[in-house]
């Protein structure tokens, strides 16, 4: 089993910093909890004392605004990390996490990271890991103030499935509409304008795009 935490704490991006080391250890404290489809693993204001990794599935972050509507943070992809600053910053979480899938995530607990902390290797590491994200969620927001919907909407596809031809996605619309910081209904006008320009066959839960169309890196 520790193999296994180990070979899924290499694979995600937040953890390739890390020493061999340093994996070993974190895979050491960390442990599985399995999540059902639409369950509330925490809720925005509950106090916290665990941050994440999602191993399989999809889960959704978002804020609850003062109407009441539900504002789409981030859709979480497996691989990724969320809920750093309960380690650090403040004992409450920022946001609401709902699982989209049924989806596995790898809890480690505050107290298990800052013993982790008293060793200078690990600590070194680990801020490193910090800058690294903090550097990528400002470059994901400048994307949302700049690119167009288009653009939004294929790098999403491609930072949650890769380059692939055929898709299939967990996710509704809404929830990649939301994702994209777009409305529902600018997402079905974007679909409609890549099906007629024959970009895009969309079909339930299949994306297939057309050849020459696949989204590319930056």
């Amino acid at each position: 089993m520790n193999m296994d935490r180990t070979a899924i704490l290499a694979q995600a991006s937040f953890f390739q910093g890390l020493s061999p080391a340093s994996r070993e250890a974190l895979a050491d404290v960390c442990r599985p909890r399995d999540l059902r489809k639409h369950e509330v693993l925490f809720r925005e204001d509950e106090r916290g004392s665990a941050m994440y990794l999602l191993a399989a599935g999809h889960v959704r972050l978002h804020k609850t605004g003062p109407d009441g509507a539900e504002v789409v943070i981030k859709i979480i992809a497996p691989g990724e990390t969320f809920a750093e600053v309960v380690l650090f910053e403040e004992d409450r979480y920022p946001v609401t996490a709902v699982a989209l899938a049924a989806s596995r995530v790898f809890v480690f607990l505050r107290q298990d990271i800052q013993h982790l902390l008293g060793a200078s290797g690990f600590r070194r590491d680990f801020i490193g890991m910090l800058m690294r994200k903090q550097r990528y969620l400002t470059e994901k927001i400048r994307q949302l103030t700049v690119h167009d919907v288009e653009t939004r909407f294929l790098a999403f596809l491609r930072e949650q499935y890769g380059l692939r031809d055929v898709i299939q996605t967990t996710l509704s619309k809404k929830d990649i509409a939301a994702a994209i910081g777009a409305t529902p209904e600018t997402l079905s006008r974007l679909i409609q304008r890549l099906r007629r320009r024959k970009a895009i066959i969309w079909t339930g839960r299949t994306i297939r795009f057309v050849q020459g169309s696949r989204p590319r890196p930056p």
